[in-house]
């Protein structure tokens, strides 16, 4: 086999390694298919080589050639997937130029081949070695994605672990606010029931002194007509001397049935559940805005009923979600306003310094722009941020917003002093935003 060149095992029409070689009377052998094209192209059953005729128009397989291309096949395939294969599969020459038209290592008889006719080669290695470096670009930028999407997907994770403690959390205060709601219904259950129970202890007893007077008048009387019928048996000489003169005197009148005997059941029953939903207003609070934790910064702490915020003092470790304020401390209330009025009344005696009122929601809450445009507010203790400063020192504000009118005023509650108004045409959906790292509570609505 090492013997044979890919010339021997080629086929003169193709120039490929021979496939299910055929042979003629002439001797010369072709693949069994190009024969047939170029008899077909001719209209001539002869030799492409020598031009004689062929007396067969199915010329036998050439079995041995069939074996012999086979294993050479066989060969090269073996010597390619051992990484050793540097030799042109046509020539058996070695590969040392690149054809650029054809994007393909060829070997000198290549170039000089009607195939590469016109064609613009290169070195191997002059190729190989701009190949890899524009390789090892397009690597370290692959690296670099990867690493990067390495930190995202840890991020992600962060995410998994944040929204299961979320969950977790809010579960636990779900379970607490229902129970206060449950052992308010378990009191007030108890406090009517024992009502209930005392009224009928106070109306038992009141029978039963009915009863034992009803028991003093029955037993006069029985001992009265025990006398008279006494009486009745003597001679009518001793009656006639006795006290009785034919007149029998009721003295006492017949206890009555008194008023209000039974158990005044509506007092208990009527309107149960909506008297018990009047009182329950009573320990609930009903607050205009709630806070969004989402997008609070991560040195603040909200509470657990989402209307008081104030700094934590250290860092917490939440996602970096894109609705977070990352360098203000800042924090947006959940629901946003499109239409309507709407006032809250915020506390903050308790602040050094705020500022608080409404922005749009499309508003850029990451880096140091919030407050460069698309917000309404007043501060106190600021110089930095925007907003209509406020020199006195308050202990609640009142934010009103008209959003239809596109008015956003604020005022002093405790002294009814009107602080600023801003006028403007609202197109965007607006959301309260508060920003301090002390107290900040929002009041409810019955405060």
């Amino acid at each position: 086999m090492a013997s044979l060149s890919v010339e021997e095992l080629s086929c003169p029409v193709c120039y490929e390694i021979f496939k299910a070689p055929v042979l003629l009377s002439c001797s010369h052998s072709f693949c069994k298919e190009c024969l047939q094209q170029f008899w077909r192209t001719k209209e001539t059953q002869e030799c492409p080589v020598c031009r004689r005729k062929s007396s067969r128009d199915d010329p036998p397989n050439n079995l041995v050639l069939k074996n012999l291309c086979e294993s050479f096949l066989k060969e090269r395939n073996e010597r390619r997937s051992s990484g050793s294969e540097e030799i042109c599969s046509l020539h058996s020459e070695k590969l040392k130029l690149f054809c650029l038209e054809d994007k393909q290592p060829v070997c000198l008889v290549c170039r000089d081949s009607q195939k590469h006719v016109n064609h613009t080669f290169r070195p191997i290695s002059e190729v190989a070695l701009s190949h890899k470096e524009e390789l090892n670009t397009a690597l370290k930028s692959l690296q670099e994605k990867l690493k990067h999407k390495k930190i995202i997907k840890g991020k992600f994770e962060e995410t998994v672990q944040h929204i299961k403690s979320q969950a977790e959390h809010t579960e636990r205060q779900i379970k607490k606010q229902f129970e206060k709601l449950h052992q308010f219904l378990r009191d007030e259950e108890e406090a009517t029931i024992t009502a209930l129970r005392e009224e009928e202890e106070q109306k038992k007893q009141m029978m039963k002194e009915k009863l034992e007077e009803m028991n003093r008048h029955i037993s006069a009387l029985s001992h009265t007509i025990k006398d008279i019928e006494e009486m009745m048996k003597v001679n009518d000489v001793c009656f006639l001397k006795s006290q009785w003169k034919g007149e029998v005197q009721i003295s006492q009148p017949d206890p009555q049935m008194p008023s209000g005997a039974l158990i005044h059941v509506p007092r208990y029953l009527g309107n149960l559940q909506f008297r018990v939903w009047k009182k329950m207003q009573d320990i609930v609070q009903n607050s205009p805005v709630i806070l969004d934790p989402n997008t609070a910064h991560p040195d603040l702490i909200l509470s657990d009923d989402l209307t008081s915020v104030r700094g934590s003092g250290n860092k917490q470790l939440p996602p970096d979600n894109p609705g977070r304020f990352d360098k203000y401390f800042c924090v947006l209330g959940s629901e946003g306003f499109n239409s309507g009025k709407h006032c809250w009344d915020v506390e903050v005696k308790e602040c050094l310094y705020w500022s608080l009122g409404v922005t749009t929601a499309s508003n850029q809450r990451k880096g140091f722009v919030f407050f460069k445009t698309d917000v309404w507010s007043v501060r106190y203790g600021l110089s930095v941020v925007s907003g209509f400063p406020v020199k006195q020192k308050l202990e609640r504000v009142r934010v009103y917003l008209d959003y239809d009118r596109g008015t956003v005023s604020f005022s002093d509650p405790v002294s009814n002093t009107h602080l600023h108004s801003f006028r403007t045409t609202f197109t965007d959906t607006l959301f309260p935003f508060f920003c301090s790292l002390y107290s900040l509570r929002i009041l409810p609505l019955n405060s």
